[in-house]
This record gives structure tokens, C-alpha cells and sequence, in this order.
């Protein structure tokens, strides 16, 4: 995840600024005749003062929000409301102010600051002093309830389990009753935020229309240098682009939980049962590789394991321990010629637990200041998940460090799946062949079976999760636009889960659950349509990277560890930051300006085919 860092401006501009809303009353006359009277280099001036405003204000709200997800306590809290809200404010009052600038001819690096300042709050607040104040609160709040959260079954006595805890059960433990337990405990976190969010909505759409925008979702769909409209056209044609592969391997999982389970558990042609998934939201499969592997016993893939035994012979020499998983990330990024992190990237991440307070845990990059002072914030456990985590979001450290000297409007990615696409290119780079030279793996798979069960692991986790991709933001634009009433927050949420994931509850759900809630990036604030994008990117990118190192040979084999020649490229597109708009950020590494998923096909084509014939005669569908 990309944390509040560059949560500033998370969209860039599209080509055409949005046009803005009705000049306020305050500006009457005055304002009028302010527009007429400005000039280019007014233009410049205001740009300045707000490069240097907004450099002060993120830096403190930054700093407070660190501390606060880091030490979860009241008046962390407060401090991070406090941070938000003073933000939000000068947000909303330049935005205004700049629109004396419209219609102005300006060079294309100004006209672009002032289009990214429209879109640079990711939740832009009221200007009424009191509801600003409201908005703050209210999302620092949900954050910490999150944050907060735990399950304390009975039968365990006044013993809670953290997310964490519940996490690893769902995806070791194979007994339905249990599973199901663990879904449910965490899901009862989400209830109290319910009242808060939507009250959340009324606020964040009000600071949103003020600004120009409809509604907070067409704010978010307007970051992708072309029109929401068009940009909603384009993620359903990637979409439909994917959605075959996504359903044959949602038939095939579907034939192996059935053999598991049972087929009243699983019956054919239904939605998948959540809790049987191996994730928490079945947003990844992987959890559940064990269960679908299609040649068991054909190479072993148990990077886990082999990490545990490392851990509990000792690591010596601290390898595989959690700072050193992190440096064996560092040491893919240095391979392609990329810098070091800087030495205070060490003395002021977190890699653990504490033991001693709540923390917010979900993984996140930081540049607290905005000016390389990179950082991660992320509860390392020793699995293989977690290094391909290590590499995303140093992915976006590795981005924050190479924009970080541009104009602070313009230190964001080429747009947010970018930012979020960046680091797990390079993980699609971490093949069976990297993983034995680590000494993670025995062996490298080398029939075709072996390369088959590495291509199911892989689609576990990134196919599996292009539909949840998609569903998280089409819910929120639903609430924001008012297709979804609060009244329908939790039916709307399951409609979408069984249209686009064909997957459903363990149990009924009804409106006095909150299961949306019970995800992240939903208290938190985060946009995540660019989660899906970040799917398609990175293997676009893969592909263009792979071409650069010369790369011969089908695309899943290829691996760029320790090319130059592709790490010149991608650092020449991370040095760009959002200066220039997406499609020709995409062209200075690929060649290409349109998103295109035909590498993702490309990639799983092997499976693809095995996949066809694996389900053949199946009832697939939900």
C-alpha cells in the first residue's frame, strides 16, 4: 500500500483540467475581475507559495499520521485529525483561489500543477470550519478502530487475536467451523464505523461539489489524464479483456474445493464460499494452494517453509530475518543499478510487531518529509507473501526516492497504479531460479508439471484478485453517487462480491453488519481501482523490461535481476513522477500509451490451456 506520504495528490491531472464548480459568493466581482487581470506570472507565483505551503503541510500532517498509525492511542489520534484537517483546508481555499487562473495560457508544466492541486485531496474537505473538523476526525477514528481491531472467542478465555492471528488461520487451518469462525470474529470489528462512514460520505461529497465535482467518485475517476467517463469505459474493456482466464480458474478452484469439502459445502454453479478461500476478503487464493496444486509432489514451492527451518536453525548471519528479508529486496532494486536506501530508511522503518502497543499494521511506504525520507511500516512475519510485500512497497520507496527533487504536486506517480504496479514488476522477476539462489528453494521446476503448479501459484494471486480490484471502488462510487443508500451498504456489497468474484458469505449477512468496513482501504480512505490497474501494469511493464535486458524466450520465464539495461529504463520512468501524463510515462519505458492486459495473457498461456481442459464438462459459472 502507498501511505499517506504521497496521499497529497494520489491522481494526476487529466489532459483537460476538470472544469471547476460555481465561483463561491464570497468571490463575486472581486473574483471575476481578479480572473481577467491575471497573468502567467501571477500563475507561477501562486505556484510557488503553494509548493512551499503544501511542502509544510504534509510534512507536519505526514508526521502525524506516522506517529499515530505507529503509537494507536487517543491523542495520536487527535493529532492525526488535527494534521488532516489543516491540509484539507488550504486544499480547498487554493483550489478556489486558482480559478482566476482559468482560461489563462499557460507553459504545460504550470497548467498541469494547477490541474494535479484539483485532484491532489484524496477526501477534499467542507470549507465550514466545524465540518472540516468533523471529516478529520471521523477518518482518523475509523483508521484507529481498524487499527484497533481484534476478535476474543469465547473459548479462548479473554485472549483476543489480531487480524494477523485470524489471517494465518484461514489460510493453515482446513476445518470449515473454524475458518468460518475466524471470518466472522473479524468482520465484527466493522459495525461501529457504519454510522461514521456515512456520515463520512455526506461530508467528503460536500467538500468534493465545492471544489467542482459531483461527487467524491467522480474526484477519484478524474486522476487518469482522460475523461471519468472514458476512464470507466477503459476498466471495463481491460476487464472484459481478463474475465475469461478470471472464470475458468474460478471453475477449476471451485472442482478442487468440492473434492476438499463436499459439494454441499461447494456445490457446482454457486458462488464460492469466502472462508474456504485462504484470504480474508478471497481477494488472493494462494492460501489455499495446497488444496489446487495441480501436480502434487512436482517441485516443491514451500518458500515458508524453508524460511522457518532457516529461522529456526538460527540465520546466523540474520538473512532471513525480518530486516534481512527487507535487504534481500534492497538487493533486487541495487542489482538493476538503482541506489541504496538511505541509511535513515533503516533506523526509522518498522519491520515488527511491537509487543508493547497497537499498531496499525497494514503495510504501507512512507516519504515522511518529501524529501527521501523513505521508510515501510509493516509487521514482517517470515513467509513468502511477505517478501513479494517487501518488494511492493519498496516499489514505491524506490519511486518516492527517484521523483522526490520535482515539485511537490508533481511527486506522484504517473497515476496510482503506477505507484502501486512498480515493485511487483519486479517481484514477477522473483522466479523459482531467484528463489534457489536465496537457498529458498530446493529445486528450480523443470518439467512441465513443476512449471504448471509455479503458473497456478502465480494466477492464485493474481488473477484471483482482478474482479476484488475492480468491486472495492465500484461499491464506494455506487455510495458516493447515491445508487446505494446507507440502508443498502452491506446487500449492495454482496451483490458486487457475487457479480464480479462469484463468491458469498459463510453465513447471512444483513444490514446490521458492515462488511465493507472490515477491509482497509475502506476506513482508510485509500482509492483502490488502482489495485486492479496496478495487475495489468506490471506485467506490461514486465514485458518491456524483459525487451530491454534482451530478454529470449516465453514472458514467465523471464527473470531482469541484475540488468542495467532495465534498470535504466525504469528509473527513467520513476524520474518522472506525475510531470508528464500516464500514457507518456508508459511510452518512455515500454513504447507504448495504452494499457494493454494481452501480457498478462501472455504470461499464463500455459495455464490458460491447462485450465480448458481441466474443467471441461464442468457446471462452471455462478
Amino acid at each position: 500500500m502507498l501511505a499517506a506520504a504521497a496521499c497529497g495528490g494520489e491522481a494526476p491531472a487529466p489532459v483537460v483540467p476538470c472544469p471547476p464548480g460555481p465561483a463561491s459568493a464570497a468571490q463575486g466581482d472581486a473574483g471575476s475581475s481578479a480572473q481577467a487581470t491575471a497573468t502567467p506570472e501571477d500563475a507561477r507565483r501562486f505556484l510557488a507559495e503553494v509548493d512551499h505551503d503544501l511542502r509544510r503541510l504534509w510534512i507536519a500532517r505526514d508526521r502525524a499520521g506516522w506517529v499515530n498509525q505507529n503509537f494507536l492511542t487517543d491523542d495520536t489520534e487527535a493529532l492525526g485529525a488535527a494534521g488532516e484537517e489543516a491540509t484539507a483546508e488550504y486544499v480547498t481555499r487554493k483550489i478556489l483561489e486558482s480559478r482566476r487562473f482559468d482560461g489563462l495560457k499557460l507553459e504545460a508544466d504550470a497548467a498541469r500543477q494547477l490541474a494535479l492541486l484539483r485532484l491532489s485531496q484524496v477526501v477534499p474537505a467542507p470549507d465550514n470550519e466545524q465540518e472540516r473538523r468533523e471529516l478529520a476526525e471521523i477518518q482518523a477514528s475509523m483508521t484507529g478502530t481498524y487499527g484497533k481491531g481484534k476478535f476474543c472467542p469465547k473459548r479462548l478465555a479473554g485472549k483476543c487475536l489480531t487480524l494477523d492471528d485470524l489471517s494465518r488461520i484461514l489460510k493453515k487451518s482446513r476445518k470449515p467451523e473454524e475458518l468460518e469462525e475466524a471470518w466472522t470474529g473479524w468482520h465484527q470489528i466493522a459495525p461501529p464505523m457504519r454510522d461514521k462512514y456515512a456520515r463520512y460520505v455526506e461530508l467528503g461529497n460536500k467538500g468534493a461539489k465545492e471544489i467542482g465535482f459531483t461527487d467524491l467518485g467522480a474526484l477519484w475517476r478524474s486522476g487518469y489524464d482522460m475523461r471519468a467517463s472514458e476512464f470507466e469505459a477503459d476498466i471495463e474493456r481491460l476487464w472484459k479483456d481478463v474475465k475469461p482466464l478470471y472464470e475458468k480458474l474460478h471453475c477449476y478452484v471451485g472442482k478442487k474445493l468440492r473434492t476438499k469439502y463436499g459439494k454441499e459445502k461447494v456445490p457446482a454453479g454457486k458462488p464460492l464460499p469466502s472462508h474456504l478461500l485462504g484470504n480474508m476478503w478471497a481477494q488472493q487464493w494462494d492460501g489455499i494452494y495446497d488444496i489446487v496444486e495441480p501436480y502434487p509432489g512436482q517441485g516443491s514451492l514451500d518458500v515458508d517453509a524453508r524460511l522457518k527451518a532457516k529461522l529456526e536453525k538460527g540465520d546466523k548471519e540474520k538473512t532471513f530475518d525480518a530486516k534481512g528479508m527487507v535487504k534481500l529486496g534492497e538487493g533486487f532494486f541495487t542489482s538493476l543499478g538503482l541506489d541504496p536506501l538511505p541509511q535513515t530508511f533503516w533506523e526509522r522503518s518498522l519491520f515488527l510487531r511491537p509487543k508493547d502497543r497497537d499498531v496499525v499494521c497494514h503495510a504501507s511506504a512512507w516519504d515522511v518529509t518529501w524529501s527521501n525520507d523513505l521508510r515501510i511500516k509493516m509487521c514482517i512475519e517470515p513467509t513468502e507473501d511477505d517478501l513479494i510485500t517487501i518488494h511492493h512497497e519498496l516499489g514505491h520507496d524506490y519511486y518516492f526516492h527517484y521523483y522526490y527533487r520535482l515539485p511537490v504536486l508533481f511527486q506522484q506517480g504517473a497515476n496510482d497504479g503506477f505507484h502501486e504496479g512498480i515493485g511487483d514488476t519486479l517481484a514477477l522477476s522473483v522466479t523459482p531460479e531467484y528463489l534457489k539462489g536465496l537457498g529458498l528453494l530446493a529445486d528450480v521446476p523443470k518439467n512441465e508439471k513443476a512449471k504448471l503448479n509455479v503458473q497456478m501459484k502465480m494466477a492464485l494471486d493474481k488473477i484471483a484478485f482482478l474482479p476484488f480490484g475492480l468491486l472495492i471502488d465500484k461499491w464506494r462510487w455506487d455510495v458516493f453517487s447515491g445508487k446505494t443508500s446507507r440502508a443498502d451498504y452491506n446487500k449492495a456489497w454482496w451483490e458486487l462480491k457475487k457479480q464480479y468474484q462469484g463468491v458469498a458469505p459463510p453465513s447471512t449477512r444483513t444490514e446490521n453488519d458492515f462488511d465493507p468496513g472490515a477491509k482497509f482501504h475502506i476506513p482508510g480512505s485509500t482509492p483502490y481501482i488502482r489495485y486492479f490497474l496496478a495487475r495489468i501494469y506490471q506485467f506490461q511493464f514486465h514485458r518491456a523490461l524483459c525487451r530491454a535486458a534482451g530478454h529470449k524466450g516465453s514472458l514467465e520465464t523471464c527473470s531482469i535481476y541484475g540488468n542495467k539495461e532495465a534498470g535504466a529504463k525504469l528509473r527513467a520512468m520513476l524520474s518522472l513522477g506525475a510531470s508528464k501524463p500516464w500514457p507518456e510515462a508508459l511510452a518512455v519505458l515500454s513504447g507504448e500509451s495504452r494499457a494493454d492486459a494481452s501480457a498478462m495473457l501472455d504470461y499464463f498461456k500455459p495455464l490458460q490451456t491447462f485450465l480448458e481442459a481441466e474443467t471441461k464438462g464442468e457446471t462452471c459459472g455462478w
